[in-house]
């Protein structure tokens, strides 16, 4: 027991150096929107030292100050830099290179965007001066900064940096209990494309479902209370067997039948929901093959259906 002790003192002493080497640095915010509110909160809870900001507009400026006290507002982005040793460029994409071109840089600075398609050539005029570059992107929705600061927990951030710089920058991410992804070079765009199809286009699919209902007098409340456990219980499936497992539906059992009367209803009164449904079912047919419920023959039946009615 001793000796395992004693090997366990190096580790814990090592843990101790890297939080005593996060909490020296100064870290500042150039833009203070939603992810900026819910970054900065995150990084004061864990005891780093979120020390200036700076936003154009005073709303967002007043909303950010307010959940980090501490933090000082600076009437110039350039003050937060010369304040600051790790810089979070919190602006829209399209502004990440501009304002980095227009900042003065040191050797000493670490320049992050957190975007998730942006590839940190945006940050070049940053790194021209000698400093450290990187991407720190939350696979995260940022909607409500309140909601998305309690949603942080657990979540994928996307890391994208030199080797030491990117060490520096999974310690952060798991100071904030999150999960570090290295991604390598070049592919931030696809990495970035993949997340909307569980973020923005899930809401949109959920939308389609919402419309069908009110179309026979529910609400939007009534729809999404309806359709909030069968989300959650999908997701549990997935979580249980995988993608082909955790799925069920007329196109997994082969229900012929019943395709044919969503596609008739659909197409009746909602002709681009039908164009919609014929995708994603195609979508579905490997998945009920791999699922091992959908034989080769049916599967080849309902592709049939799908395509010679797209038109339609």
């Amino acid at each position: 027991m001793a000796g395992a002790a004693a090997k366990a003192r190096p580790h814990r002493r090592e843990l101790r150096s890297m939080s005593n080497e996060l909490a020296a640095l100064r870290i500042g915010f150039i833009g203070a929107g939603r992810v900026a509110q819910t970054l900065a909160p995150a990084f004061d809870r864990a005891n780093l030292n979120v020390a200036a900001f700076y936003n154009r507009g005073s709303d967002a400026a007043q909303r950010l100050g307010s959940r980090v006290p501490s933090a000082r507002p600076m009437p110039h982005a350039q003050h937060v830099v010369d304040d600051c040793d790790v810089l979070f460029l919190t602006v829209s994409d399209d502004a990440i290179l501009p304002v980095c071109r227009d900042l003065r840089w040191e050797p000493r600075h670490r320049v992050v965007h957190c975007s998730g398609a942006t590839e940190l050539t945006a940050l070049g005029h940053a790194k021209s001066s000698g400093a450290v570059t990187g991407g720190f992107h939350p696979m995260q929705m940022f909607a409500n900064p309140d909601v998305a600061l309690e949603g942080l927990r657990g979540c994928t951030v996307g890391i994208e940096a030199d080797p030491d710089f990117r060490r520096d920058l999974e310690r952060l991410a798991t100071s904030i209990g999150c999960e570090p992804l290295a991604l390598p070079a070049g592919v931030r765009a696809l990495y970035h494309a993949s997340a909307y199809y569980v973020g923005p286009f899930l809401i949109a699919l959920l939308k389609e479902g919402v419309e069908l209902w009110k179309s026979f007098g529910a609400s939007e409340a009534d729809a999404l209370r309806a359709m909030m456990p069968l989300l959650r219980g999908t997701v549990a499936a997935v979580l249980d067997g995988g993608l082909a497992n955790g799925m069920g539906g007329c196109v997994a059992r082969g229900d012929i039948g019943t395709i044919l009367k969503h596609l008739e209803a659909l197409d009746e009164r909602f002709p681009s929901s039908g164009a919609l449904y014929r995708e994603l079912a195609l979508r579905n047919v490997p998945l009920g093959i791999e699922r091992g419920t959908l034989s080769a023959g049916r599967a080849a039946e309902i592709e049939n259906l799908l395509l010679r009615t797209r038109t339609k």
